[in-house]
């Protein structure tokens, strides 16, 4: 069941994916995204272009902080609010479907 990020905190079993309506390429260090929909691109740095190519496929939120903070060292609450603040962006540009639940 999807749900409006922007009301709700996201939990670690809630799950995210990337939706059909945008594609990507290599841009610099990160990724260009285009909207399909929209016709509006963004751009996500070389972290985000890391959390894209998780999100491909189905992905619990606790798994992707748990990559991003082994991949790139950094502190687990700061890595928290950040990765929750992009996949809500996400999610709110049309980019990313958030669940509520879990893939279970």
């Amino acid at each position: 069941m999807s749900w409006d990020p922007s009301n709700h905190d996201l939990a670690d079993h809630d799950v995210v994916s990337a939706t059909k309506d945008a594609v990507a390429c290599e841009f610099g260090e990160g990724l260009a995204l285009l909207n399909l929909k929209s016709n509006i691109y963004y751009s996500l740095n070389g972290v985000g272009a890391f959390i894209w190519e998780m999100i491909q496929e189905p992905k619990p939120i606790a798994d992707i902080r748990s990559a991003v903070v082994a991949r790139y060292n950094v502190d687990a609450e700061r890595c928290k609010a950040d990765v929750e603040a992009l996949l809500k962006g996400l999610a709110e540009n049309g980019l990313a479907r958030l669940e509520h639940g879990s893939l279970a």
